[in-house]
Order: C-alpha cells, then structure tokens, then sequence
C-alpha cells in the first residue's frame, strides 16, 4: 500500500532488532512496514482504543495468525515486556511519551526507541537525557502539519542498532536546543525554517490585534526576536 509521508519518515528510522512494540499503534501501518520488511522477529501492537486496535489487527490478521505478532489493549506500556529492544511511539503528546517512560509499575527506556511527540517535545527531550537516554536524531519534518521526531536509547542501544551515529548529547543541550531541537539548530533543515517562519506570521497577526495589552505586546516581541535569532544563526 502507499504510506504517507509522516509513516515512511517514521519507518524509515526503524532499526532491524528482535523485538518491537508500536505503542498507540492506531492502523498499525509501522508494524506492517517493520514485518514486510523483515525488521523484526516479534511484534507488539499495542493500543489504549479498542477500535484503533481492532483496525491494526485486522490489517496484520496473518501475521498474528503466525505469531509473529500479538495484540495487547492497554494504556502505555502495560503488557508490553521491559526486554523490548525498540519502541516506536507516535502521535501522542511528549508529556503523554514522558508519563508512558516514567511509569513506576510499567514504565522502562528501551534499547531503542523513535519517538514523535505531537507537542512538548521538550518536556520529552529534558526528560530523556536526564534519564541518561543519548539521541542522535532530532528533527522537524513536514507531512501536511510540522511533526518533531526523536531517536535514540541506551547508549549500547544505539551503538548496537545505530552503529557510528554522532550521539547529539555527547555535547550539552543548550536551552534552545531543548526547546527547537539540536539537529535542527545545527542543520536547519527546510521544514523546520518553514516552521519558524509560520510562527512569526502568527506573532505579526496578533501584534496587529486592537486592545493588545502592552505586557502581551511586549512577550510577543520578545518572542519574535527569539525566533528571529534562532533562524539567523545567532540563537544555537
């Protein structure tokens, strides 16, 4: 079938591992991906909808029929094993992903993982890196929307499924680099200067607003000149 853009990104970023879990799996096109492609030995599909579920089961149907694939209706990490090597989470909010990690009971950092927040991805990324997490990976791409990715995991994780990746953290994470991305700071890749560049269209509409109050007006300019020096380079 022909996967979106957002879904080949994200696929694209898979490593071939034993194990793997698609947390909030929803239509499980990633799982399919990772099973056609010969990724993975054991698949976990996992999801808190029964509806979203029942979809990535009826389009994986044979490889359950197989084993090589099981289904598990749960909320975050529940029923997927602590000995999963690679987890792929997409389409929740960072501080959702953080909740999922950090859970006393269920919770785990996996060898590997690709993560892709919907929003707080730097709530995620603080909370990465101080669990002791390395990323080598974190980016903005466009598919209709902005969506920020990021990979990475233990570092014997990572050296073993992204073998010769530059680790981002081996430097520090400076503020803006938590908050926009460091590889995106580094490289300024195209959707995320397009990313930028909406967000001061937006500052400019509501500076433009009547009866700004004059605190509001001073934290958008404040805001805007951030932005601005982000894009130029002077912001790392």
């Amino acid at each position: 079938m022909g996967y979106s853009k957002r879904i080949k990104t994200l696929c694209s970023l898979l490593q071939k591992a034993d194990s793997f879990a698609d947390v909030g799996c929803d239509h499980g096109y990633c799982s399919e991906f990772v099973l056609n492609n010969g990724l993975c030995n054991r698949v976990i599909l996992s999801d808190i909808s029964k509806g979203s579920l029942q979809k990535a089961q009826t389009l994986l149907a044979d490889f359950i029929d197989e084993g090589k694939a099981i289904a598990v209706l749960g909320d975050g990490f529940k029923g997927v094993p602590k000995d999963t090597q690679e987890v792929l989470i997409a389409g929740m909010g960072g501080s959702e992903i953080v909740s999922i990690l950090s859970d006393e009971k269920y919770g785990f950092l996996p060898e590997y993982f690709v993560f892709q927040p919907m929003h707080d991805a730097e709530k995620l990324r603080r909370y990465l890196i101080e669990q002791g997490a390395v990323i080598y990976r974190d980016y903005t791409f466009f598919d209709g929307k902005f969506y920020d990715v990021i990979c990475g995991g233990t570092r014997k994780g990572v050296e073993q499924f992204a073998k010769g990746q530059r680790i981002l953290n081996d430097d520090p994470y400076s503020e803006a680099a938590f908050e926009f991305g460091k590889e995106n700071l580094e490289s300024m890749p195209e959707a995320f200067c397009a990313r930028m560049q909406r967000y001061l269209k937006d500052i400019d509409k509501y500076l433009q607003r009547e009866g700004l109050q004059e605190e509001n007006r001073l934290a958008l300019l404040e805001r805007q000149k951030r932005l601005k020096g982000v894009l130029c380079g002077e912001i790392k």
